[in-house]
């Protein structure tokens, strides 16, 4: 009876590292891809553009390899992973805005040195705010099993 619970565990452990590994991979993708818009858009506008450029990869890394045996539908996952990443897109962008303007006054580097460093870490904070809650709502909602 304890090797069933054991399994699970071991199933679940790998799932959220999978979970990771995909995200991280989005992530970088967000992350590199506020660079590429950067260039043409103003910051704000360019941490959305590559939000959604981050959630298109994670959404097609979710699918082929962490939540592989969902019973939804796949209308019914994009509307999940949609809405579930819109909260998540909250997060990010307060985070990524509201931290980049504090770092701006408080980093020793100044002028568009300055500005450039304190938006790429508040950047960064603003992606790893929601993994976790973004994990709990793909696995009981996007891709149920």
């Amino acid at each position: 009876m304890n090797a069933q619970p054991d399994q699970v565990t071991r199933l679940t452990d790998r799932r959220f590292v999978r979970f990771l590994m995909a995200g991280g991979l989005a992530a970088l993708i967000n992350f590199g891809s506020r660079f590429f818009y950067s260039l043409f858009v103003e910051f704000s506008t360019a941490v959305v553009l590559a939000f959604f450029t981050g959630l298109s990869t994670a959404f097609i890394l979710n699918k082929l390899l962490v939540f592989t045996t969902s019973r939804n539908n796949l209308l019914q996952e994009m509307s999940w992973f949609t809405l579930i990443n819109l909260l998540a897109l909250a997060q990010t962008w307060l985070v990524s805005v509201y931290l980049a303007l504090y770092l701006e006054k408080v980093l020793p580097v100044t002028g568009q040195a300055g500005t450039e460093l304190a938006q790429a870490i508040a950047h960064g904070a603003g992606i790893l705010l929601p993994v976790i809650t973004s994990y709990i709502g793909h696995k009981y909602l996007t891709f149920r099993e």
